[in-house]
């Protein structure tokens, strides 16, 4: 079942979810809204990304009071909140609609049950270049709760992280 703006206060009473730092605006009528955080990755202009390399040199990371993001290309942002979802929370991130009007896409991204981190989410721009202002409510996180609790709750390499993580595959 997907949580009411009841539900998550009541989660966030008992700890099953934590939302740090929490504004007063941030718990929605069924979700939560999340802001830009200072930090972005620009992927260089590159004929072929190894996933398996993970070369400090195929991107630049930026932070700043604004970012543009050109036409067409493809960012990281870091989420300013950190998150923790207990094993029976589940989280779906959507882009906020005033931002999708504009033609910015996200891929669909799932927070997994048990994940603690700020989260990294990958935006495509539109067709015309838009800035960015940190502390903006950019996505929104829709939660749901599980019949029974993940035996095994994530903890995977994108996992306790405070700064952009790049994709990559360890072998």
């Amino acid at each position: 079942m997907i949580l009411s703006d009841v539900d998550i206060r009541k989660a966030m009473e008992s700890g099953e979810l934590v939302i740090d730092p929490l504004q007063n605006d941030t718990v929605r009528e069924n979700g939560v809204d999340l802001r830009l955080g200072d930090e972005i990755l620009r992927f260089r202009n590159k004929d072929i990304y190894d996933i398996y390399s993970n070369k400090a040199d195929e991107f630049v990371r930026e932070k700043g009071e604004a970012f543009i993001l050109n036409p067409n290309e493809h960012i990281l942002i870091l989420i300013r909140e950190r998150i923790k979802l207990s094993s029976n929370l589940v989280g779906f991130i959507n882009l906020r609609s005033t931002y999708a009007r504009l033609g910015i896409l996200i891929p669909p991204t799932i927070v997994d049950a048990g994940f603690e981190g700020n989260l990294t989410i990958g935006m495509l721009g539109s067709n015309f270049p838009i800035k960015l202002y940190p502390g903006e409510r950019i996505v929104h996180l829709i939660l749901a709760r599980t019949e029974s609790p993940s035996s095994k709750p994530y903890s995977g390499k994108y996992s306790n992280k405070s700064h952009i993580e790049t994709a990559h595959i360890n072998l």
